[in-house]
């Protein structure tokens, strides 16, 4: 494919969508860092929160086969009473 066979004006179209989603992503990153720091401010462990989001979008079967094998390193560990 040669400069002539492409379609600047579709591809500038292609590029400024992108950088316009990305440029919404960085503000999205930004809100949820601020939820993070404002479920810090009020006493929450917001790595513990990162790890329930996590979880949650886990399919319930998977989880819990993630959680069992968890259990049995940890037991085989010695670190489980």
């Amino acid at each position: 494919m040669d400069s002539a066979a492409v379609n600047a004006s579709h591809l500038r179209a292609f590029i400024e969508r992108i950088e316009k989603l990305e440029e919404e992503k960085r503000a999205i990153a930004d809100d949820i860092k601020d939820v993070y720091a404002e479920a810090k401010g009020t006493g929450f462990d917001a790595k513990i929160l990162r790890k329930i989001v996590s979880m949650r979008r886990m399919d319930r079967e998977k989880r819990r086969e993630e959680e069992e094998i968890l259990d049995l390193y940890l037991t085989a560990l010695g670190m489980v009473d």
